[in-house]
């Protein structure tokens, strides 16, 4: 009886076997809709297909002409009674490292499914598909291009941006990105819709929540994608050198002599310290000139020192009294640096006080101003951007007429 029972169970088993076995690897290959017409309004129709035995899926596109667009390559996929599923719009990758996924061209597509399982045992079936498309030209990056390539993001006016420009022929969405030199990637312009024009892009150094990045080589990527899933991406590279943040401090002022009479010349002592990595531009007049009340920075010297353009620094004198608004702040400014004009970096012109160095600058200041008690105080300018120490070492001089 048991040698029966036996028999049975092995029968059994082997029924099993051989309904397993018997499975079609691919079976019930379908489309949701025979055409395509894709419009930019996220079009698609959708593939499906059964799998009976675990298999490698390879789904493509093959157009009139016997080109093969693959949307999958050899995927595992199990055994399932439940359908699996392939959205189509219309695009495919392309075989090219500009233009990487490309809206196929109106005609009739055979999509071809091929299921291969391990033991070699190899399945496929295909159906037809008409994709009417709108056969627009993708949205190719022209005339890339950026400038100065190597940049100094330190503040001092002299390549401290860079300019990438490029031009589109038809409107498209536009993501650039910059890949750090330790493989990071930084968002720089973000799903930015863009016309068929010339664009430019003016890039800092910076993140977009402003930290200067390091010296390297970065690589910055501009991708293009249009309403039908056209898709152009090119890349080049820009050098960060010299990158850093300026830094300065007042670390001494006096001033003296602290009563004096209408006539007299103040003399203000002041000390400052380059405390950053990158050196600090700056301009005269040097230590050692003579101010009046009445004059100013710009109106000395036939306007030698008026202020410039961003990146130059100095030191200068104000009082309370001062009308002026921010344009007129400071009015008696002089050099940050150790050297004499002779011996600057530019003789009489420019300087750099590089980082790390102190300098004791000494201004003099003729008083006219008919004011019995002056509030004088020191501070340090960056022409055109601001005051990044104001006010320091306040000191009440007493004048009598």
């Amino acid at each position: 009886m048991r040698w029966l029972t036996g028999i049975c169970v092995a029968l059994l088993g082997l029924m099993i076997l051989s309904g397993c076995s018997t499975a079609p690897v691919l079976s019930n290959v379908s489309l949701s809709a025979t055409t395509l017409t894709p419009s930019g309004a996220e079009e698609s129709v959708s593939l499906a297909y059964t799998i009976g035995q675990t298999a490698l899926v390879s789904v493509a596109l093959v157009d009139a002409n016997g080109t093969q667009y693959v949307l999958r390559q050899e995927v595992k996929r199990t055994a399932s009674s439940i359908p699996y599923q392939l959205r189509i719009d219309g695009t495919a990758p392309n075989n090219d490292s500009v233009w990487l996924q490309r809206a196929l061209a109106s005609g009739v597509y055979k999509v071809v499914v091929t299921a291969t399982t391990p033991a070699g045992i190899k399945n496929d079936a295909q159906v037809d598909l008409t994709i009417k498309s709108a056969d627009a030209p993708p949205p190719m990056i022209e005339n890339l291009l950026s400038f100065p390539t190597t940049i100094s993001p330190n503040a001092d006016g002299r390549n401290d941006v860079t300019e990438i420009t490029y031009q589109l022929p038809v409107t498209a969405t536009v993501d650039i990105t910059i890949a750090t030199p330790d493989g990071r990637t930084l968002p720089f312009v973000t799903g930015e819709l863009t016309s068929p024009a010339l664009h430019r892009q003016v890039w800092n150094g910076k993140t977009t929540d402003g930290l200067i990045l390091d010296n390297g080589v970065y690589t910055y990527t501009i991708r293009s994608q249009d309403l039908y899933g056209n898709i152009v991406q090119k890349s080049d590279q820009i050098t960060i050198e010299a990158s850093g943040q300026p830094q300065a401090l007042i670390t001494y002022t006096y001033m003296a002599p602290q009563l004096l009479e209408l006539g007299d010349v103040l003399t203000v002592t002041m000390r400052i310290k380059n405390t950053g990595t990158v050196p600090i531009r700056t301009y005269g007049p040097a230590s050692g000139y003579e101010y009046t009340t009445n004059d100013a920075f710009s109106s000395i010297a036939d306007g030698k020192y008026v202020a410039k353009s961003g990146g130059f620094w100095r030191i200068g004198v104000d009082w309370d009294a001062n009308a002026g608004g921010a344009a007129k702040r400071y009015p008696y400014r002089w050099a940050i640096t150790p050297r004499p004009p002779e011996q600057w970096k530019i003789p009489f012109v420019e300087d750099e006080f590089l980082p790390g160095e102190e300098c004791e600058i000494v201004g003099r200041i003729l008083i006219k101003q008919q004011e019995t008690k002056m509030g004088f105080f020191v501070g340090l300018i960056q022409d055109g951007v601001g005051f990044f120490q104001d006010k320091t070492g306040r000191t009440i001089i007493k004048v009598g007429f």
